[in-house]
């Protein structure tokens, strides 16, 4: 696999593939799933997840999980019951803001596709934000026919992947924008990016 921060030259076949995924991923405007996240460690979690373009999302964890993230008006709001603490982070500093702008350009001055691997019936399109390699980067994982976007992973800044499948997708929205807002009065640690 190529480093996560070297441009692509992509060939008539990758660009062909980029166009016919942006073109998909800016018909999306909302949609309703279950997921099974995975993280770096292993461990797996499940909920239902919400998203509305642009920069809408909402993952509620099953229970007894009491995590929430929720992006929505610029932010990303990690909220940990355990800590009793939120983590306030800039949507458009992380990779998930690439799938959540207005207009998706996988090949705009802001982003960078790093890598495209193709298996039978699987296209994965990695993407970074240019000037921000050190956020991580964004996988996209598409079935190909048709095609439809069914997993993203996501690398952090210590390489560290969390792996998101989606499952019993429904297109949805427009969704009360109360959805995608986090009120509590625990300690909040901003992030800047």
């Amino acid at each position: 696999m190529r480093a996560q921060s070297q441009p692509l030259a992509l060939s008539a076949a990758d660009q062909a593939l980029v166009t016919q995924v942006e073109a998909y991923l800016n018909q999306q405007t909302g949609l309703t799933a279950n997921f099974l996240q995975v993280a770096a460690d292993g461990s797996t979690r499940t909920g239902k997840a919400w998203l509305e373009r642009p920069g809408k999302m909402r993952f509620e964890y099953d229970p007894p999980d009491k995590q929430l993230l929720v992006a929505g008006f610029g932010l990303l709001v990690y909220y940990d019951p355990a800590l009793n603490q939120t983590t306030n982070i800039p949507l458009e500093s992380t990779p998930l803001g690439i799938l959540l702008a207005r207009h998706v350009n996988l090949d705009s001055a802001g982003v960078e596709v790093t890598d495209i691997q193709r298996q039978p019936g699987e296209d994965d399109i990695t993407m970074i934000r240019k000037g921000k390699e050190a956020a991580g980067s964004l996988t996209l994982v598409f079935a190909t026919d048709p095609l439809e976007l069914r997993q993203w992973v996501v690398t952090d800044a210590q390489g560290r992947q969390t792996r998101v499948s989606l499952y019993d997708v429904l297109p949805g929205g427009p969704y009360p924008d109360s959805l995608f807002q986090f009120q509590s009065a625990s300690p909040t640690v901003q992030s800047g990016g």
